[in-house]
């Protein structure tokens, strides 16, 4: 999945892939001292499968959060405007922590205890988290009773065949396709093949795919067992839409809620505003809570800006909070330094690796002497102090994550947790051994204070090497759109992703799989190498997790020596603050961030 300004769990990941501390590397803007052992044990432990929870774990309503009260106004400050609010195209971290406010699936992360770390997946809208008799090939689910959308409409299992169908129509390209490959039993993107229209034309799928034998009943049929399917239902991009209320496009911006808020208003760029739901029952869910009167969303504010605003603890910012900005570089030290500051923060391991993406469309491109001389000349330091050193990051080696089974703390191929400046000498060489040197490199970043930073000394290094580098800013709210754009104008840009769950099947497969080229897609380097998609497939049909988390650890290696069509950058993680007024204030690992739903004003 991807992360606000950077992808990652699919929409709500399983685990909170991560950050450890890299003693090291080039100090950034903190270094608050960390504990080594401590965070290879908490990344470690992330690595567990969550397990999946029966018809009492999934009844509400929620358990309390201690000390809570019920009332008043929150405010929100948020970098990113919400380019997405239809679940279906939801896939970036910013807006799946908004969506636990607004929307629900059949299946959720139910937090089992009170700091965050542990979870159980759970029925949301359904009874449980999904039962099978055959390994996975088939699921049933059956809807609880009393759930509607915000306009009193009962929730059916027509809407959830709706919600299914129109996965498959054309103007649905942002979201996550697990559930669309498994249910067409193919790769890539020929899933569309089994029903190009959605729902919109009058076919529907077959009840040998998707049976709804009553109201209350959803059947999914899979030609291979999928035993990880609550996981992936789990996600915001599976979350229930309304067929009456579908107005296909125009969904995106004004989507029918089922979570215990609804949106009073939005304005793209400017604010949003969230009120509570009168239908929503508490009764009917066992994840989230409705404290809070009312959200009120600002856009627009850079880490710096509403950082300091929490700082000053002062008028509304008091009962302040930002869902997903982290405190920005310059202020980490101070915060982490100050027990009174310190203890109004929250931090935590997030799913993200980044990743420096070679856009192997570019004929320029095809010549790995060129992508290897980018992976040398490449500086990580840059990157890592924008974000705020070794108390935000890791620099990273491979494209696993700690948190991921399969991970190898070993495997650096461009030498960058030993040098995290780059070698700009061996990258000449492999310019001029390619007839090169001079060649120009247009870098898009995103338009960030941080992406202004990193970019420009990471354009600089690259420089050294010989490249002729020409940075393009793209803005923040946009960024995956554009650069999910098949022909897009960039031959470098930056990403990050995280798995959807804890195995490297969530990481390897929706990033390099060469048939998943496509607008909108998350291969977006647009890799296409016949061993990488054979190797996919083999991988894939492995029912070992231990055996197959060693396989796509091969896998990774291959892609980085052999391909090249990446440089990994950083392993993340975030450290927020909030405002003294602000209660419930937890770091949840599965969200990658603030949990929204147990906040509450003191």
């Amino acid at each position: 999945m991807s992360r606000g300004g950077r992808h990652a769990y699919g929409a709500l990941c399983v685990l909170a892939a991560g950050a450890l501390v890299l003693t090291g590397c080039s100090k950034g803007g903190s270094d608050t001292g960390t504990n080594d052992k401590k965070d290879q044990q908490n990344a470690k432990s992330q690595q567990a499968p969550i397990k999946f929870g029966d018809a009492a774990d999934s009844t509400g309503p929620a358990a309390p959060v201690p000390g809570a009260k019920s009332g008043g106004a929150m405010e929100v400050l948020a970098r990113d405007s919400y380019a997405h609010l239809d679940p279906a195209q939801i896939y970036v971290q910013d807006q799946m922590a908004m969506a636990q406010l607004i929307h629900r699936g059949l299946t959720g992360y139910k937090a089992t205890s009170d700091d965050g770390h542990q979870h159980e997946v759970v029925g949301d809208l359904a009874t449980d988290s999904g039962t099978t008799t055959d390994g996975g090939k088939t699921w049933k689910y059956t809807l609880k009773d009393g759930i509607k959308f915000e306009d009193g409409t009962p929730i059916t299992s027509a809407d959830v065949r709706q919600t299914v169908e129109r996965l498959f129509a054309p103007f649905i390209t942002q979201g996550p396709s697990y559930l669309q490959q498994w249910l067409a039993n193919t790769s890539g993107t020929g899933y569309r093949k089994l029903l190009p229209d959605g729902p919109y034309k009058g076919k529907h799928l077959p009840d040998s795919v998707l049976s709804t034998p009553d109201a209350k009943t959803i059947v999914f049929h899979f030609a291979k067992p999928h035993p990880d399917l609550p996981y992936t239902l789990a996600m915001a991009g599976y979350a229930v839409v309304s067929a009456k209320g579908d107005t296909q496009q125009k969904y995106d911006k004004n989507p029918v809620t089922t979570g215990p808020y609804k949106i009073q208003s939005f304005q793209s760029g400017k604010s949003m505003v969230l009120v509570k739901n009168p239908n929503w029952d508490p009764k009917t869910d066992p994840i989230r809570h409705q404290y809070v009167d009312r959200f009120n969303i600002t856009f627009n504010q850079q880490y710096e800006t509403s950082t300091k605003a929490l700082l000053a603890d002062s008028g509304p910012d008091r009962t302040g909070v930002s869902f997903s900005n982290q405190v920005d570089a310059g202020n980490l030290s101070r915060v982490l330094g100050d027990p009174k500051l310190k203890s109004r923060t929250v931090a935590g391991y997030q799913p993200y690796v980044g990743q420096m993406n070679i856009n192997m469309s570019k004929p320029e491109m095809k010549d790995i002497r060129v992508r290897e001389a980018i992976a040398y000349a490449l500086p990580i330091s840059p990157f890592v102090r924008a974000y705020g050193g070794t108390d935000a990051m890791e620099v990273a080696g491979g494209i696993i994550s700690p948190t991921v089974s399969g991970y190898d703390p070993a495997f650096d191929p461009f030498g960058k947790k030993k040098n995290p400046g780059g070698d700009p000498a061996k990258a000449r060489k492999l310019l001029q051994e390619a007839g090169k040197l001079n060649m120009k490199l247009t870098f898009g970043y995103i338009n960030t204070n941080e992406g202004q930073q990193y970019s420009t000394a990471m354009a600089a290094g690259l420089s050294k090497a010989g490249f002729n580098v020409q940075r393009q800013e793209i803005p923040s709210e946009t960024y995956y759109d554009q650069v999910s754009k098949l022909n897009n104008n960039y031959d470098i840009f930056h990403s990050a992703w995280g798995a959807d769950w804890p195995s490297a099947s969530t990481v390897i497969p929706p990033s390099f799989d060469g048939r998943q080229i496509a607008d909108g897609a998350a291969n977006y380097s647009q890799v296409n190498d016949a061993h990488v998609n054979s190797e996919i497939d083999r991988i894939s049909a492995i029912t070992d997790p231990v055996k197959a988390a060693a396989e796509w650890e091969k896998l990774d290696k291959y892609l980085l020596t052999k391909v090249v069509n990446v440089v990994p950058t950083g392993y993340y993680k975030q450290v927020q603050i909030a405002g003294s007024g602000v209660g419930g204030f937890v770091y949840d690992d599965v969200i990658g961030g603030v949990d929204p739903r147990r906040l509450f004003i003191k």
